[in-house]
């Protein structure tokens, strides 16, 4: 089936959704209504599009007939300009049309799980783990999005050992899904007293959220163990056992949340973690265990596995997926993200354009 006919389909699909909502029937039973309602929403950009191209469409041929058939030269001239603004305009709009087509990752919609590590480098790992974990709350915050921070381990002397925060907003998981893998950082140290450039790297995580009803879990497979939280150096220290450490059992995912004073808000947020990192194991068709599903997400944390490298020296980031090398590392540190998620994305809408060409 071409692109025209699929688009007809759609258009015909979404008159009918239309009709069907003025049904007095459907609107008394919520559940088919919001599900119509959705799928008008997820359909209405398309017919837009779609009617918007039909309509250069036709101005075309109509400048082109009136070219054909009118003597007057002033008439012909406005008829010519008309068929070069519309040619120029179609090939955009069909490209965008392609893009409408595309099919739809299912999670691109989906709150997510955040999880930044330092991997190899010690220290400066910690330090490098803290920044871009900043710099991702940045983002969110430029987006609109809300995040909640759902464990924050900090370093011994500094950064931390571990960052993991929900996000939730709209459409989070589609702009923040090319993030997940190894990132590398070359800078000088703060401790280095020889003014040796380092390399060190972590590892980001970027889980689409799942909810109870998205995993089934026996609760004879969880572990809930609760014990005294406390931060860096023994600071901190609860006089209560609120902090809240999850075990599932048969894959042996663990999950430790301590940051809040009750017991019960830690655990439910350590549970909200471990639904997500199942779910994505699952989605991933990883070999029984929710860890090597995580493993094969972010690497080793090796140095030579990465997708990005931070080049503080030169204010130089490169996106190694796609030979992609920008000269604003304090924007990007600073929240400046769209200068690599939005050619990530159009990359990734490329590459997708190209395979359903090859399939077709």
């Amino acid at each position: 089936m071409g692109i025209f006919d699929r688009l007809a389909d759609v258009e015909a699909r979404f008159k009918h959704v239309r009709h069907e909502l003025e049904n007095p029937n459907v609107t008394q039973d919520q559940s088919k209504y919001r599900s119509l309602m959705k799928e008008t929403a997820e359909l209405e950009p398309v017919v837009e599009l779609y009617r918007a191209y039909k309509e250069r469409l036709q101005q075309k041929q109509d400048a082109l007939s009136l070219l054909e058939s009118e003597r007057d030269p002033e008439l012909k001239a406005l008829a010519k300009e008309e068929v070069a603004l519309a040619e120029a305009a179609l090939p955009n709009l069909e490209e965008q049309l392609k893009l409408a087509l595309l099919p739809r990752d299912p999670n691109d919609e989906k709150n997510v799980i955040l999880e930044v590590r330092p991997a190899a480098g010690g220290d400066e790992a910690g330090l490098f783990a803290e920044e871009i974990f900043r710099a991702y709350t940045l983002y969110a915050q430029r987006q609109g999005w809300t995040v909640e921070v759902m464990s924050y381990t900090p370093g011994a002397v500094g950064g931390v050992k571990e960052a993991i925060a929900s996000i939730s907003g709209d459409k989070v998981f589609s702009k923040l899904k090319h993030e997940s893998g190894v990132h590398r950082v070359q800078r000088v140290p703060k401790t280095e007293t020889q003014g040796r450039v380092h390399t060190s790297t972590i590892t980001v995580a970027v889980i689409p959220e799942a909810q109870e009803v998205d995993v089934k879990i026996n609760p004879n497979d969880l572990r809930i163990d609760v014990f005294r939280s406390g931060g860096a150096g023994g600071q901190s220290v609860n006089t209560t056992d609120s902090a809240v450490r999850v075990t599932h059992i048969p894959t042996g995912t663990v999950v430790i949340c301590q940051d809040e004073k009750s017991q019960l808000k830690n655990k439910n947020k350590a549970l909200k973690v471990l639904y997500s990192r199942l779910k994505a194991a699952e989605d991933a068709k990883a070999i029984a265990s929710a860890s090597e599903a995580r493993l094969a997400q972010i690497g080793t944390g090796d140095r030579s596995e990465r997708i990005r490298t931070y080049n503080f020296p030169q204010s130089r980031i490169t996106d190694h997926r796609i030979g992609l090398t920008l000269h604003q590392i304090d924007e990007v540190m600073n929240g400046g993200l769209d200068l690599l998620v939005a050619p990530l994305i159009a990359h990734a809408q490329a590459e997708a354009l190209k395979a359903g060409e090859g399939a077709g």
